[in-house]
């Protein structure tokens, strides 16, 4: 497995490449990166800025709050500038200049001006919001049809890699890998797997994520998944608008590891208060996955296509954004148990199955699960390709397949031909389901496509 110098350019990240293929676009529009809290959106902006751009006016309106006025004349593109240089006389506008507004959930003002910076064309424009407390219905205007939205998440099993100091050669090599159903070698599955292992304790954040390699350990980096988890809650209730909203928000996020800990995981909101119902907490669940901080995952109906009209709204399962940061919610006692023995197959199996919706996510997909009522039947997750409905299992044991198979055999699944089965497995396929190890799920999309243009 070939690796790249890693100390070149420590967190290299997708959106580096997207904002290059923005930037050369000669149509782009002003564009707006959202995610969740310290993903490292402002980093890779400024880095970007700073290699492609002679001028840049970057504007924080959290920590220059001064700035938020700038458009109280009105929204025109000379008279922002002429306020801005009322604040500080030193900035300068050449033709060409990235304005780069950072921290927009504090300014919906701001997402409103972007139509006159598009019509006006003089310059480029990035803007960076939290998820959290970004909406649009609060803004005038948001611009409709003259900017353009791109979510960030935190740090997907490739980007590690890249930390890690790998490069694309691993990626395309895996790849093929799948595509032939070639088996990976002792060496690749023993290493690969160990990385992975080490992904699932520190997470996608950036910060955590640049601790671990710099130290070669996980010293101090539960203290900043802690703390994370801290500021969420800030976050919560700074933005979370009502106190009983607040409230139901901060609970639902609260109890978040103790229904993953339960056998079937489904979240009750009734377990949570006295009294509450479920229809009370729906919006609550959808501020905190707006917010970027939670993956739902919603049972479906049916296990039948198309999957996002088919699903029941009032079930699901809540999965964090981030496996680090369940690992770092859980006590003292598991805390030890997997870092010190790596025994992620405790904790009713919902370390692999975070893991695994969170990379279902990075790649693009919807998150559904299938229980019906007898519990005699059950699936993790559901993806699909153009033609095809896919069931994918996700075991942290090597244990029997039961409802994969009855799935993949039954007449009354039509839409399902074949699964995908998930777990410390090499690469295979016994005619009615593929296996690959966990790490792989990122390359699904590929995967699937190239088998699906395989069998046209």
């Amino acid at each position: 497995m070939e690796k790249c110098d890693a100390t070149m350019k420590l967190l290299r990240r997708k959106i580096d490449r997207f904002l290059e293929q923005w930037k050369a676009d000669a149509n782009h529009k002003p564009l707006i990166v959202r995610g969740a809290r310290q993903i490292g959106k402002t980093e890779s902006i400024r880095q970007f800025a700073r290699t492609h751009y002679a001028n840049v006016v970057e504007i924080n309106f959290v920590f220059q709050k001064q700035y938020k006025q700038i458009f109280s004349d009105g929204y025109e593109v000379d008279q922002i500038i002429k306020n801005i240089s009322l604040i500080d006389p030193s900035i300068t506008f050449p033709d060409g200049t990235l304005f780069f507004f950072d921290e927009i959930q504090d300014c919906p003002d701001c997402a409103t001006a972007l139509k006159s910076f598009r019509l006006d064309g003089r310059y480029d424009v990035i803007c960076s919001g939290s998820l959290m407390g970004l909406y649009y219905k609060q803004i005038e205007s948001n611009s409709v049809g003259y900017k353009q939205d791109y979510e960030m998440h935190s740090m997907d099993f490739e980007e590690f890699l890249w930390a890690k100091g790998y490069n694309e050669t691993l990626t395309a090599d895996l790849l093929q890998h799948m595509i032939e159903v070639k088996p990976l070698s002792e060496t690749q599955m023993k290493v690969l797997m160990d990385i992975f292992k080490d992904y699932m304790i520190v997470g996608g954040m950036p910060e955590v994520v640049s601790t671990y390699i710099r130290q070669g350990n996980f010293s101090g980096t539960l203290e900043l998944q802690r703390q994370l988890l801290l500021d969420y809650e800030e976050d919560i209730t700074k933005y979370a608008k009502e106190g009983i909203e607040r409230a139901r928000i901060l609970s639902v996020f609260r109890h978040i590891s103790v229904f993953l800990a339960k056998n079937n995981k489904k979240f009750q909101v009734s377990k949570i208060a006295t009294g509450a119902r479920n229809r009370e907490y729906i919006g609550s669940v959808e501020w905190l996955a707006n917010a970027g901080i939670i993956n739902p995952c919603y049972c479906m109906e049916i296990p039948e296509l198309p999957l996002k009209g088919n699903y029941n709204p009032a079930q699901y399962k809540i999965y964090f954004k981030d496996t680090g940061l369940l690992i770092a919610s859980l006590d003292e006692e598991s805390q030890e148990d997997l870092r010190g023995n790596r025994n992620f197959g405790t904790y009713k199996g919902a370390i692999y199955e975070n893991i695994v919706g969170d990379m279902l996510v990075k790649a693009g997909y919807g998150l559904y699960y299938y229980r019906n009522e007898k519990s005699t039947l059950e699936m993790d997750f559901f993806i699909r390709d153009a033609r095809t409905l896919i069931p994918v299992e996700v075991k942290s044991q090597d244990s029997s397949t039961k409802s994969l198979v009855k799935l993949i055999e039954s007449e009354r699944y039509p839409d399902i031909h074949y699964g995908i089965k998930l777990g410390y497995r090499n690469i295979g396929f016994n005619g009615q389901f593929y296996t690959f190890p966990y790490f792989l799920t990122f390359l699904f999309k590929p995967f699937l496509r190239e088998r699906g243009n395989a069998n046209q």
